[in-house]
Formats: C-alpha cells, sequence, structure tokens
C-alpha cells in the first residue's frame, strides 16, 4: 500500500508489525526530468530466519533513478524496521524489498544489494534490479566489502 500524502513525516509513528503492514510514502520528485541516483543504505537489517525463528542480519543498499516520484525517507525507515518480526529467507526479504519499492514508486531504475551476515558459517549476499542502469547514470560501488570474518 503506498500513499502520495505522507502519514509519517512529521508526525508520531508506530513501528508496522509486518512489511504488509507498513505504508511507504512517497513524494513528487524535486528533480524530475532528471537523471541523479538516490541511494539508503541500512546497515543494521534484521528480520528472522523462517526455520529457526533466530535473528538474521544485514546491511542493505538501495540505489534508484527517480521517475515522478522519491520516497521518504521515515516511511523507509518503518518499512525496513518492520521485517524484525518477519520470517523470511534472505532472498524472499531482499528481492521482496526491491520489488515493492519498485512496483509502488515506479523510478526509471532500481536496484538493491542484501549483504547478509553468516547464517550456518555462509554469508549468503542477494542482488536484484529492475533492469540494466541508465546510460548517462553515475554509478558508484555499492561500498560493502564481501564478508572477511575475523580475519
Amino acid at each position: 500500500m503506498a500513499s502520495m500524502n505522507p502519514m509519517h513525516l512529521g508526525q508520531t509513528s508506530t513501528l508496522p508489525a509486518s512489511p504488509d503492514e507498513a505504508v511507504l510514502d512517497y513524494v513528487p520528485n524535486p528533480r524530475p526530468g532528471r537523471t541523479y541516483l538516490v541511494r539508503f543504505a541500512a546497515p543494521e537489517f534484521t528480520s528472522l530466519c523462517p526455520v529457526t525463528g533466530q535473528p538474521d542480519f544485514a546491511h542493505l543498499v538501495i540505489d534508484y533513478v527517480p521517475g515522478e516520484t522519491i520516497v521518504e525517507s521515515k516511511s523507509l525507515k518503518l518499512f525496513l524496521g518492520s521485517f524484525r518480526n518477519h520470517a523470511g529467507f534472505h532472498e524472499d526479504c531482499t528481492v521482496g524489498i526491491g520489488e515493492r519499492l519498485f512496483n509502488e514508486m515506479k523510478p526509471v531504475w532500481l536496484r538493491i544489494g542484501g549483504y547478509w551476515y553468516p547464517r550456518g558459517g555462509i554469508p549468503i549476499d542477494v542482488f536484484w534490479q529492475s533492469a540494466a542502469p541508465p546510460a548517462a547514470l553515475w554509478l558508484p560501488d555499492q561500498g560493502v566489502s564481501g564478508y572477511r570474518g575475523r580475519g
């Protein structure tokens, strides 16, 4: 569910009980027609393992080129926080976040990198993008190193 009239910005908001209950707010793009990158980094993302119920941790990086709207950051923060009690595999969480943002916001382009900390001794990184990035886009590296353990 999406809203073009921000319900979180400047308001007291509680953490949604689940991602399905979270409302993402969108506002008009202040630079329509321009090709520019917006990046959100969530280095302390958490969800629950759907098998064990134990917490899983990830560093998410969301990059997008706005179309007509941009996502309001407080609503995004609440949406991501709603995964705290959500049981989902890494792939489901990462791709689901990317697809929901892409389907609701309708950006020109979007990608998400989910850099998950080890589960069972194996780190799992998940990447999704809507299409090839626009040709004129300056696209910096996501800046998250591969997991190196205690090295």
